[in-house]
């Protein structure tokens, strides 16, 4: 059974950073695809950055040149590394894998983590 934890959310001021981290277990081969996603009050799950297992990245605008995604292959975990938060970017995290390529979004997640809150908060 596939399981993702994910793993360093919490309160942070304006102007903040904070790194997320998601480990996946009990798959016996790793996924293509590693995705964070979140969820704001009131908003639909939106995607925020993905990796492949090649090192390819997409970043979504509203978190461009803010955070960077990272994955190590052997340890088969993803990070987020969050700088520059803003009172926009509060929601619940997710960490989401899935085959198929890259850039093929109609590809739906195939397991999801449960989520770690970020509040960011003056």
């Amino acid at each position: 059974q596939v399981q993702l934890v994910e793993s360093g959310g919490g309160l942070v001021q304006p102007g903040g950073s904070l790194r997320l981290s998601c480990a996946v277990s009990g798959s016996v081969v790793s996924f293509n695809v590693m995705s964070w996603y979140r969820q704001g009050p009131g908003k639909e799950r939106q995607l925020v950055a993905s990796i492949n297992s090649g090192g390819l990245r997409y970043h979504a605008d509203a978190v461009k040149g803010r955070f960077f995604i990272s994955r190590d292959n052997a340890k088969n975990t993803v990070d987020l590394q969050m700088n520059s938060l803003n009172i926009e970017d509060t929601a619940v995290y997710y960490c989401g894998v899935r085959d198929g390529a890259m850039y093929d979004w109609k590809r739906e997640v195939s397991n999801w983590g449960q989520g770690t809150q970020v509040t960011v908060s003056s």
